[in-house]
C-alpha cells in the first residue's frame, strides 16, 4: 500500500509538472528533461510511469477533462434550466482557464492534436454529447426554438468556445476571456431562442458573468 501511494504521488507530480511545462511551452517545444525537472523526478521515474511524451500529454488531458467535467456535472446537478446550464458551463470553464494550470495545459494540448501520434477526441465528444442533450432539453422547456438542430448547435458552441478562448489567450493572455464568452452567448441567443422568450432570457449571459 505504501508503494502504491508513493507511486500515485509520483504520477500526480509528473502530471502537474508536465502541465506547467506544456502550458508554458506547448507540446512541440516541451522535452522529457523539462518535464522531469518541473516534476522533481528522475527520467527513470518518469519513464516508469509514462513510456513517451505523448502518454504524458494524454494523462494531462485526461486529468484536465476530469477536473472540468466534474465541475460541469456539479453545475448540471443544480437544476438550472438547460439553456442557462449551457451558459454556466461555458462561464465555468472560462473561470478554470483563468485559475487552474492543469486545465490551461489540457485545453492547450487538445488544440495541438496534430502533434499527437493518435487523435485526441474523447473530451470533445463528451462535451458535444452534453450540449446536444442540453439543447434538446432547452427545446422541450420552451426556451430554444424547436427548429434548432441539437447536434448542429452543439457542434457550433464547442468550436466557438475553443476559438474564443484561443483568441483571448493570444490577444490578452485571457484577461478578457469572461467578457468574450459573455459576448459569444449574447450574439448567439437571438438566433436560437424562441422569439417570445428572448426578452426574458437575453440578460442571462451578463447575469451569469456578474455571478462569477
Amino acid at each position: 500500500m505504501v508503494k502504491q501511494a508513493r507511486a500515485q504521488l509520483t504520477r500526480e507530480a509528473i502530471v502537474a509538472g508536465a502541465a506547467a511545462v506544456f502550458e508554458r511551452q506547448g507540446y512541440g517545444s516541451a522535452s522529457i528533461a523539462d518535464i522531469a525537472t518541473a516534476a522533481s523526478v528522475t527520467k527513470g521515474a518518469l519513464y516508469f510511469h509514462f513510456p513517451s511524451k505523448d502518454d504524458i500529454a494524454r494523462a494531462v488531458i485526461q486529468r484536465q477533462h476530469e477536473i472540468s467535467f466534474s465541475a460541469g456535472t456539479a453545475i448540471m446537478e443544480q437544476g438550472y434550466p438547460a439553456l442557462e446550464t449551457m451558459i454556466r458551463l461555458c462561464a465555468g470553464l472560462a473561470g478554470q482557464l483563468l485559475s487552474d494550470r492543469i486545465v490551461q495545459a489540457g485545453i492547450r494540448l487538445t488544440t495541438e492534436v496534430s502533434n499527437f501520434e493518435r487523435p485526441v477526441a474523447d473530451p470533445y465528444e463528451d462535451w458535444l454529447a452534453t450540449f446536444e442533450t442540453l439543447t434538446s432539453r432547452a427545446i422541450d422547456e420552451g426556451d430554444v426554438d424547436p427548429r434548432v438542430e441539437p447536434a448542429i448547435l452543439a457542434h457550433f458552441i464547442i468550436p466557438a468556445f475553443t476559438g474564443v478562448q484561443l483568441v483571448s489567450e493570444t490577444m490578452t493572455g485571457r484577461k478578457d476571456l469572461r467578457e468574450r464568452v459573455q459576448q459569444m452567448w449574447a450574439i448567439l441567443l437571438p438566433g436560437i431562442v424562441r422569439a417570445e422568450r428572448y426578452e426574458a432570457l437575453k440578460g442571462l449571459p451578463e447575469l451569469i458573468a456578474a455571478d462569477r
